[in-house]
């Protein structure tokens, strides 16, 4: 007789469970979604912040996100977290190596978007992951399978003919690709939680941004931060950048990575229609087919990841 009472308990833990992780699901999908579009819609800021040039943006990008994450960290009592990370000299070794890094891929990406260069932009954050590919294989020792080598194939194809369409090596998409890839490499050693670790990073900078706002100000005066307009979107910069990356964080906690695979490609989607159609960047034929090819690349090598992970959970 006690069976039959417990399973209707039983079946009723089991609805709920379902119910809590489909839950989980779509608040995973909505947060990793918008994280992915504000990264995509990014260039637009960077855009109407010309005037102030590529390193202010940055330097100031810098301090307004370590603000911001001040704040988060001491909402969240993770402060405990952030002292273990600073007091360990081995993790801050890593963190001050991923924080060169990082800024060295803001910079790049911020004089991008000034020069008018968001297609090129946009291309290095296509070949990104296959960048992280080649980087398994050149430092892990990582094997790839037939599917993997042949999507790594079209990518060098994709670029060497980005290059003829351009006329010149496409030094900002390799740059801005590899120095995410390295930094993803390196940043994974740090053992520190996306919050704490870019406090960390934002916070070794933080002196050398400081001490440039002040020599621009000494140097130019006040400039734009007279300007109220322009001064909102310089503090803008600060949630622009912690913003989509605690979203990804707490998306990604909530999603199969083959999910998270799928999104990846929705914000350099975005930048290459924004470089068309609202920035007026020229495609021609060459650079036209060099991003089909980076397409076709990402599709083989997309559709490799999601048949191995099926595989697996058979």
């Amino acid at each position: 007789m006690t069976l039959p009472e417990q399973a209707p308990e039983v079946a009723v833990d089991s609805v709920t469970t379902r119910a809590a992780d489909t839950t989980e699901t779509r608040k995973g999908v909505a947060s990793a979604l918008s994280a992915y579009l504000l990264w995509g819609f990014l260039p637009i800021l960077f855009h109407l912040l010309e005037q102030a040039g590529s390193v202010l943006i940055v330097a100031e990008r810098t301090l307004w996100s370590l603000v911001l994450l001040a704040v988060i960290i001491g909402v969240t009592a993770g402060s405990g977290e952030v002292r273990a990370v600073l007091t360990d000299p081995r993790r801050m070794r890593v963190i001050a190596l991923s924080a060169t890094l990082l800024v060295g891929n803001w910079l790049l990406y911020v004089w991008a978007v000034e020069s008018g260069q968001v297609l090129e932009a946009s291309f290095g954050y296509f070949i990104n992951p296959l960048v992280n590919v080649a980087i398994g294989m050149v430092l892990l020792g990582e094997r790839q399978n037939r599917l993997q080598t042949i999507a790594i194939a079209i990518a060098a194809v994709a670029i060497l003919i980005q290059a003829a369409g351009i006329g010149r090596v496409p030094m900002i998409a390799l740059g801005l690709a590899f120095s995410f890839g390295f930094y993803g490499f390196i940043r994974k050693t740090a053992q520190a939680g996306p919050a704490t670790g870019l406090f960390a990073e934002a916070l070794v900078v933080a002196p050398f941004a400081m001490a440039y706002v002040v020599y621009d100000i000494v140097s130019n005066g006040v400039g734009v931060h007279a300007d109220p307009t322009l001064m909102l979107l310089l503090i803008a910069t600060g949630p622009a950048t912690a913003v989509p990356l605690l979203l990804f964080a707490y998306g990604v906690r909530r999603l199969r990575l083959t999910t998270i695979g799928m999104f990846q490609y929705l914000a350099p989607s975005i930048q290459f229609l924004l470089a068309i159609l609202l920035f007026g960047e020229a495609l021609n034929p060459l650079r036209m087919l060099s991003f089909a090819l980076i397409w076709l690349s990402l599709m083989v090598f997309s559709w490799d990841s999601f048949s191995q992970r099926r595989r697996l959970a058979v």
